[in-house]
């Protein structure tokens, strides 16, 4: 992935020296009862899922893309530190998420989120979360919040990547 640049932010695929930050950020806003709980050792396997935002040296924030089947991708792990929230970071790194989606011509990416808002914003949809069963009977029955959990699924289509492909397959 490019490196792309917003003001004095870098937005970069992360890197092993990442997680021990990302693992603070996400388990920061856990123990709020934002977000859900992620082990130092969930977040180095899946280093090569994550893009981070980092500005002077510093992360700002992370994203995880989580391929769950041919045509689905999960948004993952969304946190921005309270101190650059509300410079659009969330959004940006959603964006590079959705980026390399299309770039790997997944149609369909949904995230699980306590804050649906910001995602509702840029196009996703309320979804109800049995429309997830490869998700909900892959990865939610071992959450602690299973079957009790407040996250709320969205949804967006990014469209016709296959369809396009098809057609130029065809030409």
């Amino acid at each position: 992935m490019p490196q792309s640049k917003t003001d004095r932010s870098t937005l970069r695929k992360a890197r092993l020296d990442d997680m021990p930050t990302l693992h603070e950020l996400i388990n920061r806003y856990a123990q709020r009862d934002i977000m859900l709980p992620r082990t130092l050792g969930e977040l180095y396997e899946s280093v090569r899922d994550f893009t981070v935002c980092e500005a002077n040296g510093r992360i700002l924030g992370g994203v995880a893309l989580h391929l769950i089947w041919n045509d689905l991708a999960e948004i993952k792990s969304l946190a921005v530190a309270e101190k650059a929230q509300r410079r659009g970071l969330g959004s940006l790194l959603i964006e590079a998420a959705l980026n390399e989606a299309r770039a790997l011509g997944v149609p369909r990416v949904f995230a699980l989120t306590f804050r649906p808002s910001l995602f509702l914003r840029l196009g996703f949809q309320l979804i109800d979360k049995n429309k997830l069963p490869q998700k909900i009977w892959g990865e939610c029955i071992r959450c602690h919040k299973f079957p009790n959990c407040s996250e709320q699924a969205v949804l967006l289509k990014l469209g016709t990547a296959r369809r396009r492909k098809k057609i130029a397959d065809s030409q």
